[in-house]
């Protein structure tokens, strides 16, 4: 196990964190680990590793153990009019885990065909990488970009992590082309479909305030339900501007800090870079409107069923 970071403000102002990863897709922690973390933080937590339902068994088991409030999720990539954009799907029941998998089965497979072409490209540029090495820093064996920067670095190929994301392994190094991924709206429709409450990641990271606004009438349309309003990349001004965003449409606010571990080292559980505080409204809101859905789509089922 790691060592665990000093964070900068633990005197109670800490309230709620709807955005982590594990080791499960590109954390270093363990689900086990996270739910520790937000219980000695008194955090309201959620795990959602990329296009994986993997990490939630042990998450909810650790959190019921605990007696922390967990959010079973999951952050699937997503692309919409050519932009790479991620999606998160908040309160995964036991139930859905299956077809979660299913969804981003697809996914994997085009992720896993962009790696070894990366592979390949590396090795011809003489950046020696073992694969099967880099498939094993995963517990369910899938990898991605911050798996390759942990190679590059053991390698003494680069000094950091981030130095291999902003050099070798940049989308302009000439060795990394992303693979092709889900559809937004496709996936915004399948989450809904099997009950779980899609918020929309950290959308002014990739998108325009024009391009969000176009966006989301399309995205309400199949039943998008909030998006988040806080998170470590943001600004004050960012927030302010995302936050009269979602009230302009009706969405509801998340937020979270996208907590890696000690692959963005800057970045700490529950505050982000230092100052994020999301309050636990967020957090009551958020499964209000799922409560709500939910029991809705369980009596629709039942009146088709009838």
């Amino acid at each position: 196990m790691e060592k665990r970071k000093q964070y900068p403000d633990e005197a109670g102002s800490l309230r709620c964190d709807l955005h982590t990863h594990s080791v499960y897709s590109d954390g270093t922690y363990t689900p086990g680990e996270i739910v520790a973390e937000a219980k000695r933080l008194g955090l309201i937590v959620a795990l959602t590793d990329h296009n994986t339902a993997a990490g939630l068994p042990e998450f909810m088991d650790a959190a019921q153990k605990l007696g922390v409030t967990a959010v079973p999720g999951v952050e699937v990539s997503t692309e919409y009019a050519g932009k790479e954009l991620h999606l998160l799907g908040l309160f995964v029941l036991p139930e859905h885990y299956a077809a979660v998998e299913r969804m981003v089965k697809e996914q994997h497979v085009l992720k896993e065909i962009s790696n070894m072409e990366l592979v390949e490209r590396l090795s011809q540029a003489g950046y020696l990488i073992d694969y099967a090495k880099v498939k094993g820093r995963n517990p369910n064996g899938n990898a991605n970009r911050a798996h390759m920067a942990a190679e590059l670095l053991e390698q003494g190929y680069v000094t950091s992590i981030r130095e291999a994301f902003d050099t070798i392994l940049s989308d302009r190094g000439g060795f990394y082309v992303p693979p092709s991924r889900l559809q937004l709206i496709d996936v915004i429709k399948e989450l809904r479909r099997i009950g779980v409450l899609p918020v929309l990641a950290h959308p002014l990271q990739e998108l325009s305030e024009q391009e969000l606004r176009e966006l989301l009438p399309h995205a309400i349309e199949v039943g998008l339900a909030g998006m988040e309003t806080m998170h470590s990349s943001y600004t004050p001004e960012m927030i302010s501007l995302a936050e009269k965003i979602a009230a302009e449409f009706s969405l509801l606010s998340s937020g979270g800090s996208d907590f890696h571990g000690s692959v963005k080292p800057d970045i700490f559980l529950g505050t982000g870079k230092g100052w994020l505080c999301i309050p636990s409204e967020i957090y009551s809101n958020l499964l209000a409107a799922w409560k709500c859905r939910h029991l809705h789509s369980a009596h629709r089922n039942i009146a088709q069923q009838n």
